[in-house]
C-alpha cells in the first residue's frame, strides 16, 4: 500500500464503495481527483482501504477497493478519558482534539456534582473528533458516549487500569507516572473531574470500585489540560 498522504472516512466503505458528500466533495472539488487516482479510505475500526476512483462525483463519489490492511494503533495503551466538560465549550472541544492526536479510545463526558456544564452537543464533538483523527492519518476513531453521570461510569468500569485524578486533601494520592510504571500494560480509564473538583462521595465512590486517587503534578492544572496531561502521561509511560 501507498504512503497515506490524506485520509477520508466512510464506516461502510467495504460494502458501498461510496463516499459520503462531504468527503465526496473534499476528494473531486477541494483536491481534484478525478478517475484512475487513488484514495485511502478508513473505516473508524482501524480497517484502511487503498481505492481506485471510478466516479468522481462531487456528492457521491464512487471508488473500487484495491487493497485493505488493519492499520497498527498509533498508541500502545487503550485509553478511556472520562472527563467533565467545562463551561467554555471551546475548552472542551480543544480537549478532544489533542487527546485524539496523542491516542485516545474513549471519551466520556461525565455529569459531576460541581460540573459547570449539564449538557453537550456529542455531533459537533464527533465531527471534531474525526477531523482530528484524518489529520493524525489514524484509521480509528474514538468512540464519544453521551455525557453520563460519573457515578454511572464508575459503576461500569470495565478497564483494568482505574484511576481518578483529584484534589481533595484527604485521601492519599500517588503520582500517575510513578503508579503506571509498577503496573503492567492494560486497559485504562483516567476520571478527570470539573473545575471545582469530584465531591467527597464521588472519589469514595471511586476507590470502593477500584480506582486509584492520583495527582498529574504538582502544578494545578485546568480541566482541560489535565485530560491531555493523562492522555499524554498514559501513552508514553
Amino acid at each position: 500500500m501507498q504512503a497515506v498522504q490524506h485520509l477520508f472516512y466512510c464506516p461502510a466503505i467495504a460494502e458501498t464503495h461510496v463516499l459520503s458528500e462531504e468527503e465526496s466533495m473534499h476528494a473531486v472539488r477541494v483536491l481534484r481527483r478525478s478517475t484512475g487516482d487513488m484514495l485511502h479510505i478508513a473505516d473508524g475500526r482501524g480497517m484502511l482501504y487503498e481505492a481506485r476512483i471510478t466516479n468522481p462525483h462531487p456528492k457521491h463519489c464512487e471508488v473500487e477497493i484495491v487493497e485493505q490492511t488493519l492499520q497498527t494503533k498509533h498508541h500502545p495503551v487503550e485509553l478511556h478519558i472520562a472527563v467533565a466538560p467545562t463551561k467554555n465549550i471551546e475548552r472542551i472541544e480543544w480537549l478532544a482534539e489533542k487527546c485524539t492526536e496523542i491516542g485516545v479510545d474513549t471519551i466520556t463526558p461525565l455529569l459531576c456534582r460541581y460540573s459547570e456544564r449539564k449538557q453537550i452537543r456529542t455531533d459537533r464533538l464527533e465531527k471534531i473528533i474525526l477531523s482530528a483523527a484524518k489529520q493524525s492519518l489514524s484509521a480509528y476513531q474514538p468512540a464519544l458516549s453521551e455525557m453520563t453521570p460519573v457515578e454511572q461510569v464508575i459503576c461500569s468500569a470495565t478497564e483494568q487500569r482505574r484511576y481518578i485524578a483529584h484534589s481533595s486533601p484527604w485521601t492519599d494520592k500517588k503520582i500517575l507516572r510513578d503508579e503506571l510504571q509498577h503496573t503492567p500494560h492494560g486497559s485504562t480509564i483516567v476520571l478527570i473531574g470539573p473545575e471545582g473538583g469530584f465531591s467527597d462521595e464521588e472519589v469514595r465512590l471511586a476507590m470502593e470500585h477500584g480506582f486509584i486517587p492520583v495527582s498529574l503534578g504538582d502544578a494545578r492544572l485546568r480541566t482541560e489540560t489535565a485530560a491531555i496531561v493523562a492522555t499524554t502521561i498514559v501513552q508514553n509511560s
